[in-house]
């Protein structure tokens, strides 16, 4: 029990600092990035590759305080005032939904918002709901609402304060119009651009065995899991670096390649950070896992972060849409 306590006690303490270094990168101003299609797309997942490189549970807020301000600037919303921290809570998993309902002239939230990264640390959010005409997108203070302790259990992201949160009849400001949030095109430039996080997440793990390798003899084996891992990720970099340039020529999306862009760059980071994963775990074996916290914390909030790709669903989406467009190979 006292060795429970203690690990208790270590989380806790390491998702105040992940939130402490989140406030800092808000108020220093290193969080303004280029928005995405504005001419800088490259550096601006550059920006987000290496916050996770050096912590995925604090990238991941951080991607989705500079996801906020671009959704913000796209649909006309509200702009962040300085020091400001955003999230937006967009997910829709099976289970407790939340649902607006206009009220006075403004509208009222009420219900049960699943994965709210930085429930407790955000001062405000951008909140997915369906209303009556649709689903809309609401800008909303974090202050007042209702985390549900204990709702992220889990090792993996525990420092990305990632918790259910209650609405009971908050109000929201609508923000772009019903169905907004996804038939903007930058909801596909978003989308590609959390593959920069698990890219910088694959690139953290890879640097145990890359040390290791650096430090003394590995074996052959490992140096060639070493070697796979370097063509992995500069193919994962490549096609990021060609992504972010695309967009950047067509930020509007005319030439409706937002989607299969997004689908098949998700699809392959996804692919070389789980595989950078499994090289590192059989060069080095359990060590690095059980003694360097460092480096089990980032495989564990890596296996978590990459689940934001839905496996075959999202392959048969790309599928349907390269049998429907034709596949440029």
């Amino acid at each position: 029990m006292d060795g429970e306590r203690q690990d208790d006690r270590g989380a806790t303490a390491w998702r105040g600092e992940v939130e402490r270094e989140f406030a800092t990168e808000v108020e220093s101003g290193r969080l303004d990035l280029p928005l995405p299609g504005a001419g800088r797309t490259r550096r601006r997942w550059e920006a987000l590759s290496s916050l996770a490189r050096r912590d995925l549970s604090l990238a991941r807020l951080c991607e989705g305080h500079t996801d906020a301000v671009a959704i913000l600037a796209e649909l006309a919303g509200p702009a962040p005032a300085a020091g400001d921290r955003w999230g937006v809570w967009a997910a829709r998993p099976p289970g407790p939904s939340l649902s607006a309902r206009p009220e006075g002239g403004g509208w009222l939230l009420s219900g049960t918002k699943q994965y709210c990264s930085g429930a407790r640390v955000c001062t405000h959010a951008l909140v997915t709901a369906d209303a009556p005409d649709g689903p809309r997108l609401f800008a909303v203070p974090v202050r007042g609402l209702r985390p549900v302790a204990g709702s992220w259990p889990a090792t993996g992201m525990a420092a990305s304060d990632t918790l259910d949160v209650r609405f009971d009849e908050v109000p929201g400001e609508p923000v772009g119009p019903v169905d907004g949030y996804v038939k903007r095109p930058g909801f596909h430039h978003g989308g590609a651009g959390v593959a920069a996080c698990w890219y910088g997440g694959a690139r953290g793990v890879a640097e145990a065995l890359l040390a290791a390798a650096a430090e003394r003899d590995v074996g052959p084996h490992a140096l060639a899991h070493l070697g796979a891992i370097d063509v992995a990720l500069r193919t994962a970099r490549a096609a990021l670096e060609e992504a972010a340039d695309e967009i950047d020529a067509d930020p509007y999306d005319l030439k409706n390649a937002g989607r299969a862009r997004s689908l098949r760059l998700k699809a392959l980071v996804e692919a070389v950070a789980t595989d950078v994963m499994g090289r590192v775990g059989r060069a080095l074996g359990a060590g690095p896992l059980g003694h360097d916290a460092a480096h089990g914390r980032r495989v564990a909030d890596l296996t978590v972060y990459l689940r934001q790709h839905h496996a075959e669903r999202d392959l048969a989406a790309l599928g349907a849409i390269v049998a429907e467009q034709g596949a440029g190979w």
